[in-house]
């Protein structure tokens, strides 16, 4: 389903004009935040001098270490740390092996450089996160000329995988073109894993719809189900599905074959005339009306809910506001999902937010109405270059070796939009000025307090998450006083997550705290909590398990004539941009 925009976009100023330009000279970032940032870094090392002098010890050191690792006929005694890059063996030869080890030398020296007294830590982190982004791009193993690896398969092939590579390089440069040339109406390229017939399957029906949301009830497989229903909040950022991919790691069938009674929201993707719904709507809208959707429809006094990445934020908030009301919550527990609550330390998002980069993207919102899709995924792409930018060209271009698709990748394409206000009051309010966490934030006029959720808390973390770090899901703990159980889960933010039972090389660590704990420190709770082997699917269900009553008879689900099945309609809707 194709929607296309039909109100005209305003005007934009001089002002606004010049400042878009400059962006897409800056790969959508503001130039001013980042001139900035390494103006505030060059002149407090100029005035350094220790600075100066240590930098200058570290560079001979790391010279001599280099020299001597290239007369050493041991890989193992690099003094540098484990890359992935140049895991085959034929980098111990040389000149690969010197080229790897300068390289590598180059990036210790500048990881060192890049922390300077006086340095705000915002401009130190956007030095740091820009300085690895450029010598990413300069790592010997993207080049032809310098990866052992290439030239072995240009010798083992008579050149034919460089030539396929460079065909496919073409192939790639064509759709670039031909995709900035195509108009919104234009026919969308087909998803490799169709939604409804490949991934997001799990049987059930639309039982609630409003202007924001569609909310799916699944089919019961089980002859008894808990009377406390489970009511899943996605992030609004990315389609639900991701919770619903193939049948054999779809978390809804999993859920629904352990005896829970699943409810799903499924987001609208918003239009230009959507760009006045703000966080309230997403708030009262998506979440609160779902809650009460849920407890309508199957009667049941209290629900188990979970919120996944933003949607999670969401639900905390929402379960601060039911509990700061005289009537009894209807949660009867909460699940958090790598999904922050203290943005004080955002992670690589970070970069992206301060008022130059802020003031860019309200600028582009005020003349399309949205973030596109194209943005948001152009983001996360660049928070992870170095896998799915430059690894990935190596493997395409320099290798010749094709993609290889899966669902995870096929929704990863299936891009969604936030309208502007939204957006706008998601970064100023929570990124920005923190203002969750340290209860500024309002809702109905009144600030939030984490301290009312008083239901049991499923927190889960993932050990390599770039979006949600798990030091900063943890802080939670800091924020509330009720009973928590916190999992690091091994993976990033989408795989970590998506671990189902049998998938291979998955671990996590467990570990539970009692209403009225202290404050343990991150560091100090990956060290004594016990490392479990496996998926942590298992452990959560039996958590949701602890807070759920006696199973009942399964009830069927009410048939809405004017309502579609799953997954229903609003996850089908794409857009070009």
């Amino acid at each position: 389903m194709i929607l296309k925009r039909t109100d005209a976009p305003p005007t934009p100023t001089l002002d606004e004009w010049v400042h878009a330009e400059l962006s897409k000279a800056s790969m959508g970032l503001s130039p001013i935040s980042l001139a900035l940032a390494y103006a505030d870094w060059a002149l407090h090392l100029c005035v350094s001098p220790g600075k100066q002098l240590a930098l200058m010890q570290l560079a001979t050191q790391l010279y001599q270490d280099t020299l001597a690792q290239q007369i050493s006929a041991h890989p193992e005694t690099s003094p540098y740390a484990k890359d992935a890059r140049f895991d085959n063996p034929a980098w111990a030869h040389w000149p690969y092996k010197f080229w790897q080890g300068h390289y590598q030398a180059n990036e210790a020296w500048w990881q060192e450089s890049t922390h300077v007294t006086g340095v705000s830590k915002h401009h130190e982190h956007v030095m740091r996160f820009f300085t690895r982004q450029w010598l990413d791009a300069m790592s010997p193993s993207n080049w032809a000329i310098s990866n052992p690896e290439v030239l072995e398969s240009i010798a083992a092939t008579g050149g034919q995988s460089l030539l396929k590579g460079m065909q496919q390089y073409a192939d790639d440069v064509r759709k670039i073109s031909a995709h900035k040339l195509t108009s919104d109406a234009a026919p969308l390229q087909a998803l490799a894993y169709e939604v409804g017939k490949d991934v997001a399957v799990s049987p059930g029906k639309v039982v609630y719809q409003n202007k924001l949301i569609e909310l799916i009830q699944y089919t019961p497989t089980t002859h008894k189900v808990h009377p406390e229903p489970l009511l899943i909040v996605p992030s609004c950022i990315m389609k639900y599905y991701i919770l619903d991919l193939s049948p054999h790691n779809s978390m809804v069938k999993y859920l629904v074959s352990e005896g829970f009674t699943v409810f799903m929201v499924s987001w609208r993707n918003p239009t230009s005339q959507d760009r006045d719904l703000g966080m309230h709507d997403y708030l009262q809208r998506g979440v609160l009306d779902a809650i009460e959707a849920v407890q309508s429809l199957t009667q049941a006094p209290r629900l188990h809910a979970m919120g996944y990445c933003l949607g999670g934020t969401f639900l905390s908030i929402a379960a601060a506001v039911l509990g700061r009301q005289k009537a009894p919550s209807p949660l009867a527990s909460v699940t958090l999902l790598a999904a922050q609550t203290d943005f004080s330390e955002p992670g690589e998002l970070g970069v992206f937010i301060d008022d130059d980069q802020l003031l860019t993207l309200r600028e582009e919102m005020a003349h399309t109405g949205y973030l596109s899709g194209k943005q948001m995924a152009g983001s996360f792409q660049f928070l992870n270059s170095r896998d799915l930018i430059w690894s990935r060209s190596t493997q395409r271009y320099l290798l010749g070796r094709e993609d290889i698709g899966n669902d995870m990748v096929s929704w990863n394409k299936d891009t969604t939009r936030l309208p502007a206000r939204m957006h706008n009051e998601y970064l100023d309010s929570l990124f920005l000025n923190n203002s969750l966490s340290e209860g500024h934030y309002r809702v109905d006029g009144k600030p939030v307090d984490l301290m009312d959720i008083q239901q049991p808390l499923m927190v889960v973390g993932t050990v390599r998450d770039h979006i949600s770090p798990w030091k900063s899901v943890y802080k939670i703990h800091a924020k509330t006083d009720t009973d928590t159980c916190f999992i690091l889960a091994a993976g990033g933010h989408n795989a970590g997550i998506i671990s189902e039972p049998g998938h291979p090389h998955r671990s996590y660590q467990i570990s539970a705290m009692t209403r009225g704990h202290g404050w343990v420190d991150p560091d100090a709770w990956q060290l004594q909590a016990p490392t479990e082997e496996g998926s942590w699917w298992p452990a959560w269900s039996r958590w949701l398990k602890q807070y759920s009553r006696p199973l009942v008879k399964v009830k069927a689900i009410p048939n809405g004539a004017s309502l579609p099945a799953a997954p229903g309609h609003y996850v089908l809707v794409r857009y070009n941009d």
